[in-house]
């Protein structure tokens, strides 16, 4: 059975922020940034230059734990967890990409710290086990 398109634009970005968060496959991870990268991000300098440099510039400890992840037309937004990136707190991210022709041409992001559930006046944790994702060993490569 071969996965549908959002299925594909999931796996994609998936498979794009394990190359660049927790393997720095910088080589590899390029060919899922479009050179032409508009990038939203407050916290990250311009273009796909301004994301890698950053992540260069971050503790080997740097990892993404991808939580929710959801995809409409040529969006996904990836609901997850930054840790080990020298900060006293982990992130909570949604981070939203746009896809087109099989790259990520543009980003957005949405994030807050990670609060226990201790410091959460909800007591409710941001990444719970039933919106745990796995990453299929299908994962999409780029043309």
């Amino acid at each position: 059975m071969t996965q549908s398109t959002q299925e594909q634009k999931k796996a994609l970005v998936l498979r794009a922020f394990d190359l660049l968060f927790n393997k720095r496959d910088y080589a590899a991870a390029e060919k899922f940034w479009s050179p032409h990268y508009i990038q939203h991000s407050a916290h990250i300098e311009p273009g796909r230059e301004g994301l890698f440099n950053l992540i260069k510039s971050l503790p080997a400890t740097l990892r993404y734990e991808a939580g929710l992840v959801v995809a409409e037309g040529d969006f996904v937004i990836a609901h997850g967890r930054f840790s080990g990136f020298g900060a006293m707190v982990n992130w909570i991210a949604a981070d939203i990409l746009r896809i087109q022709d099989g790259i990520l041409v543009e980003h957005w992001d949405v994030i807050q710290d990670e609060a226990t559930e201790q410091q959460s006046k909800s007591k409710a944790q941001y990444l719970v086990a039933h919106f745990q994702i796995w990453i299929s060993t299908q994962l999409i490569e780029p043309d």
